[in-house]
């Protein structure tokens, strides 16, 4: 076994750890010290400690592109200043590695993979792989056994024991040595402490948006105990002139008509003491494209019929098997006929997907893969049919008729192929940074796109027009044509190209602006107006064209997707799991801003916290 490391500080000429590498290198730049096992000393009162090594950080090194997802991506240097005890980089291999984990991860232990050890981290676009690699504050407070009796008590105590261990300080005045046994670790005071946390990052948020113009994003979910809570997310300006997308509160709801969603976001907007006044726009992620659709009954039949599927061949890990099995069959006798070709990312491994509630892209890729999986799902259902218990066997038995009807199969290629027209749009307002212009014009491509579907086929079934109008009546009613102009126009603003989208028809009274952006080389370079709005600020643009800069905020401010409400629902169901199912709903609102917030968490003075914790309730003590 062979460690790389690199040392804090010159060893002993004398050590056993004296480096073997020439000595006329310039001692500052950092030099990588190879040691074997057999060099070590066999007693551990003669070696080294390991916190005397750090990690192999090259900072100055040229790091070489990688394109990822069509964009060249490399390693940033931040994620030193980020990570600076563990994170490592290989200048060999371009990857990152994880010091503590090739210390001490036990080589036969599979959980946590190869990625940070052997094989090493090189997706530059996930910077988020690193935070999840760290674990952060993610951690359930409390456990099942809190007593002192107990092996595991909780992760609060726990760490509060680890943190005593390590700190004389700490340790004489918590947990057994607290002074009067003020202990501080009920569960209220658990409590309490996270709810004061979460007011500390309410109260930044506030203070960021200030009089500002805002938006609303609103979605509603289940969560794992089948409680339904709307997440409310704020979009505004910040005063850099920043697009920010802050999530501000879980609500749990007992209805979902909109009366009840009104009162719920009235309620919270007023508790906070934002004005209804400054609101600019809101975003609801509730009938899509797919859920307009269902109204068909053969399309809700439909999609019915693909949840059975994924449930009956889908449902254990051996029909899972034998459908991978029956397709990589058929890829290759497609292959040898010459039916498919071969590349690079083509004829990948498939599985079935669960069409989602609330994403479209979930349906399609559901289509997708029924489409090119069907004759392989046909027999893994008659494998089912003859050899799985009875109930199974007769559900098997009724897809394999369903399936095979000319119905079905119309239905599969239909929805396909309309969800196909629309899935670039799904997936572009899905991003957090989507920009505003082109939305409206993906949206009108894809109106487009719609009605010369429906003039090149002319299929005369009802049901095919039908669901064709279905979706352009949903996409004319999101979309106007008024609207849509409107924020056409805000293109004007942009002086990319010379601000070639100018047009005097659109905008009048701006000759002085234009003059003045393209006397300008900074603003030239500007890609995008939400580019445009920060560099007004940095340059106090901002001040000398306040119009043009309020109906910039405006654009900006206005919803274009609901991403980031998604993305709190997939943190719900992080902090509220199944063995966490009994969470009351204000402290998983608490848990959750914390969390989700954790950039602003973090920069919240401890004795912010400490002295809102003191004011909230008479405490036996000072803190």
């Amino acid at each position: 076994m062979e460690k790389f490391l690199i040392r804090n500080q010159k060893p002993n000429q004398d050590s056993p750890y004296a480096s073997t590498t020439d000595s006329s290198q310039p001692q500052t730049k950092l030099r990588r010290v190879e040691h074997s096992l057999e060099d070590l000393p066999g007693d551990p009162g003669l070696r080294r400690q390991i916190s005397d090594y750090s990690p192999c950080q090259p900072a100055n090194h040229s790091f070489p592109q990688t394109r990822i997802n069509g964009k060249l991506r490399r390693f940033n240097t931040s994620w030193f200043v980020t990570y600076p005890s563990w994170l490592e980089y290989s200048v060999e291999k371009d990857a990152t590695y994880c010091l503590y984990c090739y210390l001490f991860k036990p080589h036969n232990e599979e959980g946590g993979g190869d990625s940070f050890t052997t094989e090493g981290f090189r997706n530059w676009k996930r910077r988020d792989k690193l935070e999840i690699h760290v674990g952060g504050p993610r951690l359930a407070f409390r456990g099942h056994d809190e007593s002192c009796e107990a092996r595991n008590q909780s992760n609060f105590i726990e760490l509060l024991r680890y943190l005593s261990n390590n700190s004389d300080d700490v340790k004489s005045v918590i947990l057994k040595n607290a002074p009067e046994n003020h202990k501080l670790t009920s569960p209220d005071i658990q409590k309490d402490i996270v709810r004061a946390c979460a007011m500390e990052v309410s109260n930044a948020i506030l203070e960021d948006l200030g009089d500002s113009c805002f938006a609303l994003l609103v979605d509603e979910s289940r969560d794992v105990s089948t409680k339904e809570q709307m997440a409310i997310v704020l979009r505004y300006i910040n005063k850099r002139g920043r697009v920010v997308e802050r999530f501000f509160g879980l609500i749990h709801i007992t209805d979902t008509n909109g009366l009840t969603l009104l009162a719920a976001i009235e309620a919270i907007l007023a508790k906070h003491g934002l004005s209804l006044s400054n609101l600019r726009g809101q975003g609801y992620d509730g009938a899509t494209l797919v859920a307009v659709a269902k109204h068909h009954s053969q399309i809700e039949l439909l999609f019915s019929i693909v949840s059975n599927i994924s449930n009956i061949v889908g449902a254990s890990a051996k029909c899972r098997d034998v459908l991978r099995e029956k397709h990589a069959t058929k890829i290759l006798e497609a292959l040898q006929l010459g039916e498919v070709t071969t590349g690079k990312g083509l004829n990948q491994e498939l599985a079935l997907k669960r069409p989602g509630d609330t994403r479209w892209s979930s349906h399609y890729h559901a289509l997708a893969n029924l489409t090119l999986m069907y004759s392989s799902i046909i027999e893994v259902l008659r494998i089912i049919e003859t050899s799985a218990v009875a109930e199974k066997r007769g559900e098997a038995l009724s897809l394999l008729v369903l399936m095979q009807t000319f119905e079905f199969v119309f239905c599969v290629h239909l929805m396909r192929d309309i969800l196909g027209l629309t899935n670039e749009l799904s997936q572009a307002l899905q991003r957090r940074d989507q920009d505003i212009v082109n939305a409206m014009k993906l949206v009108q491509r894809s109106r487009r796109n719609a009605q010369e579907f429906t003039n090149l086929h002319h299929y005369r079934v009802d049901m095919f027009y039908t669901v064709i109008d279905m979706q352009l009546q949903e996409l004319n009613n999101r979309f106007n044509e008024a609207n849509t102009e409107l924020l056409l126009c805000a293109a004007c603003f942009n002086p990319n190209d010379g601000f070639l989208a100018f047009h005097t028809g659109k905008l009048n009274q701006l000759e002085t602006y234009i003059l003045d952006m393209r006397s300008d080389d900074e603003f030239l370079s500007v890609k995008g107006i939400t580019g445009l709005a920060e560099k007004m600020v940095e340059r106090k643009k901002d001040g000398i064209y306040p119009l043009v800069y309020r109906l910039l905020k405006l654009t900006l401010t206005s919803p274009i997707a609901t991403a980031s409400v998604e993305s709190a629902f997939s943190a719900m169901n992080i902090v509220k799991s199944k063995l966490r199912n009994k969470m009351e709903d204000e402290w998983l609102n608490d848990c959750l801003l914390t969390y989700i917030e954790s950039e602003l968490f973090e920069q919240t003075d401890n004795d912010v916290i400490a002295e809102r914790f003191q004011n909230m309730r008479t405490r036996r003590s000072q803190i």
